[in-house]
């Protein structure tokens, strides 16, 4: 593995390249950085220990990253780990006032470096023994790790599903946990006490927008009593379609005209989403749900 230098907002004396982890083929970084905490117009504030992520999701949003953060790489093949993290949360909660904080806004927390460096867990402790609140958003397991420092608090353990189908599931999220595993963290976190919460999407075009995939979806969240639901429509966020068409054409050809007109036909678009809030409404209030569709 070669070190690569490029452009950063960290401090570039500390930057230096480290073995992957997990086997996967990723270049990780350990970088320096001079915040943490931020404000955030999801929740009161939001931090992330991590730049990529190396679940490889192909429709990530956070890919506008690259803007700021370039990379010889593509996204989902480097991460750089913010090794001081923890020490600059400590300085930064000694002058902030505690509110809601989402975790993570723009990489997974618990993606597979999380587990050597354990960042997003101390960086949780600290946050709620500060008195912050934390809503969690992950497509990982890892996150079950942190139910004993989690328990007890004002903690929502959320996760994203795009699709029931595993294989589909696989293709275009490569690295985060299986779907049934993702269930699961719902499960436990529930019978911890903790409030869940799932977030539904991006709902693909012709695989997990239909009216029988939505409904299926709905009808797993009643089952493991989730408290909130989220649902997202595929946006065209930059780098977004580049990443996206390449699966199309390789797995689904067919759709990738249905994925371009939703993408950026705004005509379409709006019809779409209407249709598809239709479909959203009737499936929530099938199953019961009504109420915790946000």
């Amino acid at each position: 593995m070669n070190k690569q230098n490029h452009p950063s907002l960290f401090d570039q004396n500390d930057l230096r390249s480290v073995p992957a982890v997990a086997g996967q083929d990723v270049v990780v970084r350990e970088v320096r950085c001079k915040s943490l905490l931020n404000r955030c117009r999801i929740d009161d504030y939001s931090f992330n220990c991590y730049v990529g992520c190396g679940h490889g999701c192909k429709y990530c949003y956070a890919r506008f990253m690259q803007r700021f953060h370039p990379h010889a790489e593509e996204w989902g093949r480097f991460v750089d780990v913010k090794v001081n993290a923890v020490e600059v949360l400590a300085r930064q909660l000694t002058r902030l006032a505690p509110g809601e904080v989402f975790t993570c806004s723009a990489c997974d927390g618990w993606q597979p470096v999380e587990e050597q460096y354990r960042l997003t867990r101390e960086c949780c402790r600290l946050l709620l023994e500060g008195g912050f609140r934390l809503n969690i958003l992950t497509k990982s397991r890892l996150v079950l790790r942190d139910l004993d420092i989690l328990t007890g608090h004002d903690v929502c353990v959320g996760v994203t599903i795009t699709t029931l189908d595993e294989t589909r599931a696989r293709v275009w999220e490569p690295a985060a946990s299986s779907v049934s595993d993702r269930v699961e963290v719902l499960r436990r976190a529930k019978a911890a006490g903790l409030k869940t919460a799932v977030m539904f999407g991006p709902l693909l075009p012709g695989i997990s927008d239909t009216a029988e995939v939505v409904g299926e979806l709905f009808a797993m969240a009643a089952e493991v009593g989730v408290n909130r639901i989220w649902t997202d429509v595929l946006n065209p966020r930059p780098r977004v379609w580049a990443s996206v068409q390449q699966v199309l054409r390789t797995q689904c050809p067919d759709l990738y005209e249905r994925h371009r007109r939703v993408l950026f036909d705004r005509t379409f678009r709006d019809d779409y989403k209407r249709r598809l809030d239709e479909r959203i409404r009737r499936a929530a209030g099938d199953a019961g749900l009504a109420d915790r569709l946000c």
